[in-house]
């Protein structure tokens, strides 16, 4: 039996941007196998950094760290995400404050975090180093704005967490320093 899975993603956006009236893009994917995803919160840190460190890598950009105070206000917003049903970018105070942010959707159990993860990565296709907003080749930055925040030279720390409902699982990475800066390049 075949499982369609949803997934939905919310790009990256720059601190201070204005809300674009764009809808996250939703995918439906098959699946071959009916077992739950594994999960845990040393499962979820490692494949985050492993992820995030590997894309890092290939483009010459210091790896991240694991931060605890990040990952604690990412299990907080993905809680009310996934309570609220919402998906959408919390509101950021501006300058040093600001935490740098990607989101991620789908049906609950059915992704690793690779997968996950995976998703963001997978934006590098698109992606054009170029002073933000205008750094995907289709035209939306939604479609590399993950990628850039994940590459984003300035940035050194990271922390996300995992929430579910009933139907989806909710992932929130937060970064430090934010990265996807209006006017700025991710990397050098």
């Amino acid at each position: 039996m075949l499982l369609l899975p949803l997934l939905l993603l919310a790009a990256c956006l720059p601190p201070g941007a204005p809300p674009q009236n764009e809808a996250p893009r939703q995918f439906v994917e098959r699946r071959e196998s009916l077992e739950p995803a594994p999960r845990g919160a040393e499962r979820l840190r490692t494949a985050m950094l492993d992820a995030h460190n590997a894309a890092r890598a290939a483009v010459k950009v210091p790896p991240l760290t694991w931060d605890e105070a990040l990952a604690r206000d990412a299990a907080s917003y993905a809680r009310d995400l996934a309570r609220s049903g919402k998906f959408e970018h919390a509101k950021q105070p501006r300058g040093p404050a600001a935490q740098g942010e990607n989101l991620w959707k789908g049906t609950r159990s059915a992704y690793r975090y690779e997968e996950m993860a995976g998703h963001w990565v997978a934006e590098k296709r698109d992606y054009l180093n170029r002073p933000i907003p205008n750094i995907s080749a289709t035209g939306r930055f939604v479609d590399a704005g993950h990628y850039a925040q994940i590459i984003w030279s300035r940035t050194t720390r990271v922390g996300c967490a995992l929430a579910s409902n009933a139907r989806e699982d909710v992932l929130v990475c937060r970064y430090s320093p934010a990265g996807n800066v209006m006017g700025q390049v991710a990397l050098p």
